[in-house]
C-alpha cells in the first residue's frame, strides 16, 4: 500500500514536468506599408529559409496573425510539415500568449509583427535583450523554452537570425 502510493505521488509529480518551445518570427519583407500587402521577393526567400531553418525542429503548431505576409511567411513550413496555420488576432497580445502558455510538451512558432514579437516573448515570461524591432530588420528568431517542474517554472530566451541578414 505504502509503494503504491509512493509511486502514484512520484507518477503525479512527473506528470506535472514539461517542457514547451517557442519560436517566434516577424514576417518577411513586404512589397509595401499597406496592411494587405504581400511579401516581396526577399520575403518569400525568407519564408522558405524560416521553412529550412525550423522544418527538422519538430512543430506541432504554427499560429499566424490573419495579414497575408505573416501567413505567407509560414505557409512554406506548414506545407513541408503538414501542420495547418491557425490564425490569431494581432491584438490583444494576452491573447496568443495565454493560448501558447497552455500548450505542454510541444514546438510551436508564432508569427507575428515588429510591434509584436517582443511583447509576445514577455507576455511567455522571457527577457528580450532587444528593446525594439526596426521597419527594416526581418531576422530576428527567438526561442522560448517554457520549462515546468513541479515546484517551479523556469523560461530561456535564445536569440538568433535567420535567412538573409538584414540591417536594424
Amino acid at each position: 500500500m505504502r509503494s503504491t502510493l509512493l509511486s502514484f505521488a512520484l507518477l503525479t509529480i512527473l506528470a506535472s514536468c514539461s517542457t514547451t518551445t517557442v519560436y517566434i518570427v516577424r514576417h518577411g519583407e513586404k512589397v509595401d506599408e499597406t496592411d494587405s500587402t504581400d511579401l516581396s521577393p526577399a520575403g518569400f526567400a525568407r519564408a522558405a529559409a524560416l521553412a529550412d531553418t525550423l522544418a527538422g525542429r519538430g512543430i506541432d503548431s504554427i499560429f499566424s496573425t490573419p495579414f497575408r505576409r505573416t501567413r505567407q511567411t509560414v505557409e512554406p513550413l506548414a506545407k513541408r510539415i503538414g501542420v495547418n496555420v491557425v490564425n490569431y488576432p494581432p491584438k490583444p497580445i494576452e491573447a496568443i500568449a495565454d493560448r501558447v502558455s497552455r500548450i505542454r510538451n510541444k514546438t510551436v512558432v508564432v508569427a507575428g509583427h515588429s510591434n509584436t514579437i517582443l511583447e509576445i516573448a514577455k507576455g511567455l515570461g522571457a527577457r528580450p535583450t532587444m528593446t525594439k524591432i526596426e521597419a527594416g530588420d526581418f531576422d530576428n528568431l527567438l526561442k522560448v523554452r517554457i520549462h515546468r517542474g513541479p515546484f517551479r517554472k523556469s523560461v530561456d530566451l535564445s536569440q538568433t537570425t535567420y535567412g538573409q541578414i538584414t540591417s536594424p
